[in-house]
């Protein structure tokens, strides 16, 4: 089965999340990897191939959202409570967020350093916008503090949000 249905999700619907699961783990991994490691041409394919899947997970999650529209999800099962019905959603909004905002961030600071990139050797990935430092430091900026809030859990991100106060 295809398509989703009122009781589960259809086979391509899977395949969007198992693929894009694997796929984030991955990016987690190369984008450590590649910020950790020393000035070297091992740094440089690291960050290529963080790039380069950084792109494929945006486009991706482009089609996974073309195809959710077209099939709506499943119900969820009648036992759960209004909260985790919110909680659900709210979770996947963010996840699509971060899916979002991640690599479009990344393609910002690729973009602004005005750095000249192919994914995957093979497409030329166009510049979202003019060459200019300042532009691509706070777009590194905004795209290292997701990473620190999100996947790090730590309070970089949070110490900069206004209304909220951490205690020391």
């Amino acid at each position: 089965m295809l398509r989703n249905d009122a009781d589960s999700w259809g086979a391509l619907a899977k395949l969007f999340h198992w693929v894009m699961a694997a796929l984030i783990l991955a990016q987690i991994a190369l984008g450590v990897m590649a910020a950790s490691w020393r000035v070297s041409p091992t740094k440089v394919e690291l960050f290529f191939w963080h790039k380069s899947t950084g792109m494929l997970i945006l486009a991706l999650v482009a089609l996974r959202l073309l195809w959710r529209l077209a099939n709506p999800a499943p119900e969820l099962p009648s036992g759960i409570a209004a909260w985790e019905r919110a909680a659900a959603r709210l979770s996947h909004l963010l996840l699509y967020v971060l899916m979002i905002a991640l690599p479009v961030t990344g393609w910002i600071v690729n973009s602004a350093s005005n750095v000249p990139f192919r994914i995957f050797w093979l497409i030329p990935l166009p510049a979202i916008v003019a060459p200019d430092e300042p532009t691509a430091d706070l777009a590194a900026l905004v795209h290292g503090a997701l990473r620190h809030h999100f996947v790090k859990r730590d309070a970089v991100l949070e110490r900069m949000l206004p209304g909220i106060r951490r205690a020391p």
